[in-house]
């Protein structure tokens, strides 16, 4: 018996260690991403242990010392983790797909919304499209990636003008940028690698909730947060080089002799005093630009808490002379779990410096350079500030273009803070309070000294000059939110939201001045020969929102929201807004005769609602003064003050009504997927600065703020996109486009017309122009047909007797027939506005290597190229256009070059002065926006160091196709007013680069 039950426990002690040396194994696989592509550096770990591993170049791990019981989370960054349990198995290999809210979830105003649901128009550009293009401002990755979103770039350091949907309004027309959930004026000191996702919010069902800030549309960012899972250090870095090469072509030195002498100069003992050389005056202001950055970033978390940590540097110099731009940008973003509280902070800090290009007597640094005589050199010694200028023998008073960039120096400092701090709790089973503080704040300094000079008789100053403004400003945002979830019989979804939002901003500014005439040592401000300035305002805005959504089993949605805000930018009458909007939509793929079919989505939506506008200036409603003006009291002056802007206590919101429908498909389980988009909006009562006249006792310059005009606005987006995921070769393809129409359809009682935008040079008229049934600030003036050949021809449209007008000079179109050229016969010469925006984005990768190519363009609008004015004016003696000399040779009352298309030189003022469509040009152009090439290390040599390692090289704007002749059809507005739009005074024109780039993950 005793044997027994030895023989029993012999049995039982051996059966059970070889069950607990069973229960100990190594585990071995490959983790991939959805395209089947293997994830270097993917975590592993077994739940509540400290056992992990993580994957090499080729995906692929081994994990020792693992249980049949235990479970095995499998994480990256970006992505799903997943969490299996081990068994039986030796091998599992695991494919993550993509995180939720890339997949399934859209960011919309104080939320998100699955993708299912939004019945609204939402255009969303990824983290990886932001980054495929090396920028400076992230606003620039919206360019032909979303559709109906117009973006036009500037000078390194600007801002870009961003229109969604047209223009709908005559001031601001910039959209509301939110920063996770954080109220900002720009993205300026937002590093792009810092942006997980960028939502365009584009209908009132969308914007509505933010009530006055919306009415140019929204445009929602989320940086990236930390993921669950072991802490992840990423690090990128690019340098290249961009230049401009396009040049205007101009007379060289014995062209322009030859053409002074035909404009009554003989300037050839001028040129001989220099050498008789030739300055390419262009490639003096144009450079080689070296651009680079640097990105840092540490991302880690566990079950309870977040953390991503980044830092950035950014360093261009500019393709033209002494302009660049320089930044350094912080940010962290946490999130903590304690039981039912969630607390989190997401904070962005940027410090940047701006080398803007500068001007001189109200002319870019191109005017100067194609209007400079080419006999002059750059550099005098002899000369004070060292620079050789023109005198008055020239009969050129362009000023030199390297001086006016190189002496002295303009820096714009500037320190951007925004963030906020939250706290949500849930109070019940999907009831959920929130509370949130956010903060935007902005200093800035900018700083300008010139040293006296002098390098010509035209161009001197006898003093060194310092001048100054610094400003200061920032914008509070408390919001406090109540939502509430639930599912009622499992079909029933309900969301309802009530959120109280305050906004206090204030902002100061000081500018001041000074001169010494002693010294050009001294960069410093003091009281003698100096100015002082300051301004300051503030601005409050209440408002009080509601929103449900509501859905039926994901078929049937309804969604319902309303604010009321108040802004002290109107007066007492009208200073409250109500905004709404309700939208439905059908998602016929649920429904049961819609199995089995080829369509894995298929949405129908439609929307309407309205949004208000309070972009005006502060305190526009009340009367201002205007002083420095002097009244003739007694035979003398007396100072005194006029009438700025006149009070109009009843100013009230602009409102806009939105009305879209919407589709939405994909087909073969989303390998072809696409929306199409229809909208039709109406803008009311919009806000413009209209002139005053003298006689209520305005001094000239004076306006007065009203509701003056109503405008309409529709179009049609369409984005299709096709992706192929499976084996060794895979390609994504995805297009957009969108049209846009504007048309004024009412102005106040007693207002025609309004004419605006920048006087294009010194003598030539404005030219855009507001009237009812054209569109907003189109270009207003002269048609043509030609030159006039001899006499007859000009007696035949003006009568015998009249010598103003000659032969050689421009026809101009008698629209009325009446043989009297005046104001009556100017019409619509052309539309700065595109009739649609496009994209197309196409990706590819085999194997270890990828590709990307994006192309962009606009089509439709119209240019107003003030530098023909310039160079084809032949108004006075400049340097030209190598056309002019092929312009119209007249020889006894004769044209003797009838196929000239240029008139006479200095011929009648009309040929000049005048808004006409000599000086329109077709604005549309198609460009390689990108395109890289990138190569991704794999291999046992570089397991030991990196878990990713990729290379590219990637060019920038290599391909423009346009008939533009300027130096580039991408026109950034020459201000902020909608009026300037289309406008070319010699912008800074988008030059070409090329850089070579490498993103290491550790």
């Amino acid at each position: 018996m005793k044997l027994k039950l030895k023989i029993a426990l012999i049995g039982l002690f051996i059966v059970s260690s070889h069950s607990i040396m069973a229960q100990s194994k190594t585990i071995h696989g490959v983790i991939t991403d959805p395209s089947g592509f293997p994830l270097p550096g993917a975590s592993i770990n077994v739940v509540g242990t400290q056992n992990s591993a993580s994957t090499d170049f080729d995906g692929k791990y081994s994990l020792k010392g693992v249980n049949p019981t235990d479970k095995i989370t499998y994480s990256y960054v970006g992505l799903i983790s997943q969490t299996i349990t081990v068994g039986e198995r030796n091998s599992i290999n695991v494919t993550l797909v993509q995180s939720t809210q890339n997949l399934n979830e859209v960011v919309v105003a104080y939320g998100t919304q699955k993708r299912t649901k939004v019945t609204g128009a939402v255009s969303t550009v990824s983290s990886k499209d932001i980054t495929a293009v090396p920028i400076t401002n992230a606003e620039s990755a919206l360019q032909g990636r979303a559709a109906g979103v117009t973006v036009v770039n500037g000078a390194p350091g600007s801002n870009p003008t961003v229109t969604i949907r047209g223009l709908a309004t005559m001031g601001n027309s910039a959209p509301l940028y939110v920063i996770d959930g954080v109220l900002a004026g720009n993205l300026s000191g937002l590093s792009p690698n810092d942006i997980e996702s960028i939502s365009v919010l584009k209908d009132a069902s969308t914007t509505a909730l933010y009530g006055s800030k919306a009415f140019n549309g929204v445009i929602m960012v989320t940086t990236k947060k930390g993921k669950k899972g072991p802490g992840q250090l990423t690090f990128s870095t690019y340098v290249g080089g961009q230049e401009v090469t396009k040049r205007y072509s101009v007379l060289n030195t014995q062209q322009y002799l030859q053409y002074a002498k035909d404009l009554g100069s003989d300037l050839t003992a001028r040129a001989a005093e220099f050498g008789n050389i030739n300055t390419n005056w262009q490639d003096q202001i144009f450079q080689t630009g070296v651009m680079q950055d640097y990105n840092l970033s540490f991302s880690n978390g566990t079950e309870t808490s977040t953390g991503r940590y980044s830092a950035e540097y950014l360093k261009q110099e500019g393709a033209v002379i002494n302009t660049g731009f320089e930044r350094y940008s912080f940010r962290a973003n946490n999130t903590q779990d304690i039981g039912k509280l969630k607390i989190g902070s997401n904070m962005g800090i940027s410090f940047s410096t701006i080398n803007p290009e500068r001007s001189a007597g109200g002319r870019t640094l191109l005017e100067h350079a194609i209007k400079m005589a080419p006999y002059l050199p750059i550099y005098n010694e002899n000369s004070l500030g060292g620079y050789q200028g023109p005198s008055a023998i020239d009969g050129n008073d362009a000023e030199n273009p390297v001086r006016v960039a190189n002496l002295g120096y303009q820096k714009i400092n500037n320190l951007s803070i925004i963030g906020n701090i939250y706290a949500e709790l849930e109070i019940y089973k999907g009831l959920k309070f929130r509370s949130q503080v956010s903060l935007d704040y902005y200093t800035g300094k900018d700083h300008t000294f010139v040293p006296s000079f002098q390098d010509g008789s035209y161009h001197k100053q006898a003093f060194s000059s310092t001048n100054e403004t610094n400003s200061q400003g920032q914008t509070i945002v408390f919001d406090n939110s109540l939502t509430y979830k639930t599912t009622i019989a499992q079909k029933h979804n309900l969301e309802v939201l009530g959120v109280i939002t305050k906004i206090d901003g204030k902002s100061q500014s000081v500018a001041a001045g000074s001169r010494y005439y002693i010294s050009n040592e001294i960069d410093q401000l003091r009281y003698n020969e100096g100015s002082l300035g300051s301004a300051n305002y503030e601005e409050k805005n209440l408002g009080y929102i509601v929103r449900i959504n509501y859905d039926y089993d994901d078929k049937y949605m309804l969604a319902v929201s309303g604010r009321r805000d108040a802004s002290s930018r109107f007066g007492a009458n009208n200073r409250w807004g109500n905004f709404y909007s309700v939208a439905a939509g059908w998602n016929i793929a649920k429904e049961n005769f819609m199995q089995n079919s080829i369509f894995s989505t298929l949405k129908l939506r439609a929307s309407t609602g309205t949004t208000g506008n309070d972009r005006i200036d502060n305190y526009q409603y009340s009367a201002t003064l205007l002083a420095n003006y002097n009244y003739p009291i007694g035979g003398a002056n007396a100072p005194g003050v006029s009438l700025g802007v006149a009070a109009n206590p009843n100013l009230k919101w602009e409102s806009k009504l939105d009305r879209n429908i919407g589709l939405d498909f994909g087909f073969f389980d989303e390998k072809l997927t696409g929306s199409f988009e229809y909208f039709n909006n109406k803008s009311s009562d919009i806000l413009f600065a209209v002139p005053l006249a003298a006689s209520v006792g305005s001094a000239g310059g004076g306006t007065q703020i009203q509701n003056i005009a109503d405008v309409k606005v529709s179009g049609f987006e369409v984005s299709i996109g096709f992706n192929d995921r499976k084996g060794d070769f895979t390609w994504s393809a995805v297009a957009n486009l969108g049209t846009s129409k504007n048309e004024v359809v009412s102005l106040a009682p007693g207002v025609t017309s309004v004419l605006g935008g920048p006087s294009a040079r010194a003598g030539l008229e404005n030219f855009s122009r507001l009237e009812v049934g054209q569109p907003l600030f189109y270009f207003y003036g002269y048609q043509t047909n030609g030159i006039y050949q001899n006499q007859a021809e000009v007696d035949a449209v003006f009568g015998p007797g009249q010598t103003a007008v000659k032969p050689g000079d421009i026809k101009i179109v008698d629209r009325d027939g009446n043989k009297v050229i005046n104001s009556d016969d100017k019409t619509n010469i052309g539309n700065p506005y595109p009739d649609f925006t496009y994209g197309l984005n196409l990706s590819a990768a085999y194997k270890n290597f990828d590709f990307n190519c994006f192309i962009t363009g606009v089509a439709g609008n119209d240019i107003y190229n003030a530098n023909t004015f310039d160079l084809k004016g032949m108004n006075r003696l400049f340097n030209a256009s190598t056309d002019v000399l092929d312009r119209a040779n007249v020889v006894n009352g004769v044209v003797t070059n009838p196929s000239a298309t240029l008139p006479r030189a200095q011929g009648a003022d009309i040929n000049w002065s005048s808004a006409n469509q000599r000086y329109i040009e077709d604005g549309s152009f198609t460009r390689l926006k990108n395109i890289a090439l990138g190569y991704t290390l794999t291999g046992d040599a570089f397991k030991s160091y990196f878990s990713k390692a990729r290379f590219y090289i990637s060019g920038q704007n290599l391909i423009t196709i346009t008939n533009y002749s300027g130096l580039d059809p991408e026109i950034a507005r020459a201000d902020g007013n909608a009026n300037s739009a289309g406008i070319d005074l010699g912008r800074y024109p988008q030059p070409k680069s090329v850089i070579f780039g490498i993103d290491v993950t550790f």
